[in-house]
């Protein structure tokens, strides 16, 4: 009763989310074990010490029970838990396989069930897709088919080795996966997705690439279903599955990837229920309790060392002929190490000691295979304490897989089809009326919603599966009449082949209607064996599956963002086999048009002094390179590119090489989006920052108004150094404050190996509050202004800054690098360096943001942190010049340009957020930004040496990218002495003036 008490409580905390104490299961990683196959030597190793010690005090029940696992649910009652402390402690099962439930819910019954247990419990998962497959709370990883869609191997090791961290962090020591099955029959009812596909060297590749991810992280991997469930149209699940091929065959196609996994060293491999006769003739045998299946072709032929696990006992395939404890003592009799979910343990136990016992297999071979499960046990680290730790559980279960989520989606999308070259949209087609239909989507969804952003004005129109054949001809007349183009996106079917996919009559007849009738591409966000149904369309995509992450994908590969590189991993019909992808690289920076010198009006001799300038900066290490663009009224009129990345002269600076902008991103940031909220009536300029910042009030910055923040002139003090107290007296960064590796309470990443703890974000905030104000409230250019606007951005949209801006305006515009965080979205070859930082990060920084407040603050901050190419922010200033439109659509209202970006102080020379002229420039000995610039002109300089500037006077656009603070930091100083950047700009003021005149 006490027990009962005990699991009943236990059960308690688990369902209301408790956390339930209990250290780390393998925090330290310099003592995981990684898993092998490599088995146990004659001499008394570790392994077999512990195993043979362990085995020394089990009874003979207990020692067979060790073969046996049986199912667990985290996610039922009282009555399911009583059974397997049941199966536990009175029948000793040698594991657990967890099914449906929640992660913390999982966690709890382990450490109880793990408590115990008189030998630590194997545990698994069948998580084919991660614990997502399984487990609420935890977002899953696509299918296989997806994967196998994918040419680069490196992601599906990258998602294997996720899995693996993802059971290691939930005590789970082996993970039912990878499906290595060939589907090559597209009906097959219970694998098809599952697997890889119907290539056999793609299902290997990807399939060995997955097996050693997750066991180079110390979890074992299973390569099932052996030895093939591909070709197959029954369900193993409801009956037992015929392949009527000879061995010739099967050797030739299904047995290929598990020679490639054994070869690999996979430490498990699970045995199909199938009938094949031509392995093994004898009537109503699944290959799963065949000697031939298992022993003769497995172990001899392949020569197989590792552990051979049954597919689960309950299935029909071999229920429906052997029960009560049958079915495992034939699994045995077979070869097989490990039975998994039979019909009863005590009746396995008690039908393989009557067989010992009758001499229909030795004790001494039932014993190898029980030392055999405790080998194993202690290479998966099972000698050691096995808790798990539930603080932050779903959270470290999370932290990775959004990420890993997207480089698949990228990766995978293919271009099936694309006869009238419809994809990418061209800047003509954008600028038609389109229309997007969601065919079985039942509201919008997020596929519909980043097509509107990218062509503001779409209308969308969804088509349920309920609704029936006679609704089609009103909306088809008033797409064909309305619209130049239409986007068909086909959404949650089914992603099994019974009733076609479950694609209702209307729905398939609405689709050939549209892609007959009218210009129009079709995405299959699924199955893409779906595709059968419209292959003869003009333009298609298979996108695999249908989460927000790849409908994101695949808006971009529609509008050009992104280029396709998936391949077809089956064949959807004869006209397009498994291989078939159309691939290409689209340019990944904004085209923007250009004009020659001539074209302009402006004299090119004149301009090209702009080369010296950049050559004479180089000589005299000002920098070690630059980007230089220059637009009149609206087309490039200067695209240079000068010098390298380093001064070691390895790297040539490019177009796309992307620059860290220091300051300039408080004004291609974080004031666009404080006007677009001006503009949309949620920030008044005379407000104080307390109307919109709970975390001011009760401080002297409550006061403080919005007008004089985006002035500089709100008394704040210039910039708080928040990274000095932060370091030991030798200067060396606080290994408290500062992990090498991301955990729980370290995941701030300031720099390389270098994450800061989470709490000291509040940490600035509290220096920032308690900074001290200016009583005068002069002209101070400050950080902490930009600092708190960002805050104040984050708090009305209910988004982070990035997010907003990039939703907002850098998506909607077609602009392909500029954002934060670039080392999530580009290789580190893309991205230059800024500096060789030794006075906080010890380190070069590349790709991180040089600004140390804003790494700190995660590398997104209102003041710093935002990353470009010259021709994205050529893109940003054309838009502002334009009065706040490009390309047809107004992001900005033309009074809000125009009152932000001209004088707004009686005390200096700022705009609203916008640097600007002197006002007295013209009559200056150093001008500034240039000596011919107007009082109209208005941008920003950045801290490592960049800057922006428009000129609405003169239709101009002058953008200066360096590295200029590479590689010692701010010491460097030549580019002010020089003059590089005011030079530059007043020689385009000249190449004008030399042809006006």
């Amino acid at each position: 009763m006490r027990k009962q008490l005990l699991v009943a409580g236990l059960t308690g905390l688990m369902m209301t989310g408790s956390a339930i104490s209990a250290p780390l299961m393998f925090k330290d990683k310099k003592k995981q074990k990684k898993t092998t196959t490599r088995q146990a030597t004659p001499q008394q190793d570790n392994a077999s010490q512990w195993a043979d010690s362990v085995f020394q005090s089990l009874t003979q029940e207990e020692r067979i029970a060790q073969l046996i696992m049986i199912r667990a649910h985290s996610n039922l009652g009282q009555d399911h838990i009583n059974a397997v402390i049941k199966d536990i402690q009175d029948n000793k099962v040698g594991g657990v396989i967890f099914f449906q439930g929640g992660p913390v819910r999982q966690a709890g019954l382990t450490n109880y069930y793990q408590s115990i247990s008189k030998v630590p419990l194997l545990v698994a998962i069948d998580g084919e897709w991660g614990l997502g497959m399984r487990l609420d709370s935890v977002i899953s990883l696509p299918r296989n088919m997806m994967i196998g869609a994918v040419q680069d191997t490196t992601l599906a090791y990258d998602a294997g080795k996720l899995m693996g961290e993802q059971c290691r962090r939930l005590g789970i020591h082996i993970d039912f996966a990878p499906d290595m099955d060939v589907n090559n029959n597209p009906s097959n009812p219970v694998i098809n997705d599952r697997s890889f596909g119907e290539n056999k060297y793609q299902v290997a590749r990807m399939g060995v690439a997955t097996i050693r991810g997750m066991q180079d992280v110390g979890v074992m991997a299973c390569a099932k279903h052996f030895p093939g469930h591909g070709d197959t149209n029954v369900d193993s699940h409801l009956d037992l599955p015929t392949i009527n091929k000879t061995r010739e065959q099967l050797d030739s196609l299904e047995l290929y990837p598990f020679r490639e996994a054994i070869a690999a060293g996979v430490g498990s491999v699970m045995i199909a229920h199938l009938y094949i006769p031509s392995i093994d003739k004898k009537p109503n045998t699944p290959t799963s309790i065949s000697y031939n299946a298992v022993t003769k072709l497995l172990k001899n032929e392949l020569g197989y060392k590792g552990l051979i696990v049954t597919d689960a006992l309950e299935m029909k395939g071999i229920a429906k002929f052997y029960t009560k404890g049958q079915e495992s003592l034939q699994s045995l009799l077979a070869g097989n190490d490990l039975m998994i979910l039979p019909s009863t343990s005590a009746g396995s136990v008690e039908a393989i000691k009557k067989a010992i016992k009758a001499g229909k297999i030795s004790q001494d071979e039932v014993d190898e295979r029980v030392k055999k499960v405790l080998r194993a046990k202690y290479n998966l680290g099972l000698s050691k304490p096995q808790h798990v730790d539930t603080d932050n559980l779903a959270a470290d279960l999370n932290a990775k897989t959004d990420t890993l989520r997207k480089r698949i989606a990228e990766s995978a999308i293919t271009l099936v089809r694309n006869d009238k070259k419809l994809v990418p949209f061209s800047p003509a087609m954008v600028q038609q009326k389109l229309a997007v239909i969601a065919i079985g989507a039942d509201a919008g969804n997020t596929f519909l919603q980043t097509v509107k952003e990218y062509k503001p004005g779409t209308d969308a129109f969804i088509f349920t599966s309920r609704q029936s054949v006679d609704q089609i001809a009103p909306i088809v007349s008033r797409i064909q009449r309305d619209y130049k183009a239409v986007i068909i996106s086909l959404h949650d079917y089914s992603r099994r082949p019974a009733n076609n996919f479950g694609l209702t009559m209307a729905e398939r007849l609405i689709i050939r209607q549209l892609q007959t009738e009218m210009p129009s591409v079709t995405v299959a966000f699924g199955n893409p064996y779906a595709i059968q149904y419209f292959c003869d369309a003009p333009a298609i995509i298979a996108a695999y599956e249908d989460d927000s992450t790849t409908q994101k994908v695949a808006a971009d590969l529609l509008f050009g963002k992104l280029g396709p590189s998936g391949k077809l991993p089956v064949t959807v019909c004869p006209a397009l086999p498994s291989g078939t992808g159309i691939t290409y690289k689209v340019n990944q920076f904004t085209i923007l048009p250009t004009a020659t010198a001539k074209e302009a009006g402006v004299d090119e001799q004149t301009l090209a002094k702009i080369d010296g300038f950049a050559n004479d900066m180089i000589t005299h290490s000002a920098a070690p390179g630059a980007q230089v663009l220059a637009m009149k009224n609206g087309k490039v009129i200067y695209n240079r590119c000068f010098g390298h990345y380093e001064y070691n002269k390895q790297e040539p600076v490019s177009p796309t090489s992307i620059y860290d902008l220091a300051s300039v991103t408080k004004i291609c940031a974080t004031t666009l989006a404080v006007m677009r909220l001006y503009d949309e009536g949620k920030l008044n300029l005379d407000a104080t920052l307390g109307v919109y910042l709970p975390l001011v009030l009760g401080t002297d910055k409550a006061g403080l108004r919005i007008r004089d923040v985006l002035l500089h002139q709100a008394g704040l003090v210039a910039f708080i150094p928040f990274y000095k107290e932060t370091l030991y007296p030798n200067g060396h960064p606080d290994t408290v404050l500062y992990h090498k590796v991301p955990d729980p309470s370290h995941t701030v990443r300031v720099a390389e190996q270098m994450y800061m703890e989470n709490s000291y974000v509040d940490t600035m905030w509290r220096r920032i509050l308690d900074s001290k104000l200016s009583p005068h409230q002069g002209y101070v250019y400050s950080d902490c202004d930009y600092i708190f606007l960002g805050k104040i951005v984050e708090q009305l949209t209910g988004k982070r800054l990035n997010d907003y801006v990039r939703e907002t305006f850098y998506v909607p515009m077609g602009l392909a690098t500029t954002g934060f965080l670039p080392r999530e979205r580009f290789a580190l070859p893309e991205i230059v360096p800024t500096e060789r930082e030794y006075s906080f990060r010890m380190q070069q920084l590349r790709g991180d943001v040089h600004d140390p407040g804003a790494a700190m603050f995660g590398g997104v901050s209102g003041h710093a942190g935002l990353f470009s190419t010259a021709n994205d922010l050529g893109v940003i200033m054309q838009m502002l010049l334009n009065k706040g439109s490009f390309n047809g659509v107004q992001y900005i209202k033309p009074e809000t340009v125009q009152l932000f970006t001209a004088y707004n102080s009686n005390i200096s020379r700022r705009g609203l957020g916008f640097d600007k002229p002197e006002k007295d420039n013209a009559t200056r000995r150093e001008p500034y930004p240039a000596k011919s610039a107007s009082a109209a002109t208005f941008g920003h300089t950045g801290y490592t040496g960049t800057c922006v500037w428009a000129d609405p006077s003169s239709g101009l656009v002058f953008i200066f990218l360096s590295n200029r603070v590479y590689p010692n930091g701010g010491a460097n100083t030549k580019i002010s002495a020089l003059r590089t950047r005011e030079k530059m700009f007043e020689a385009v003021y000249e190449a004008i003036a030399a042809v006006s005149h």
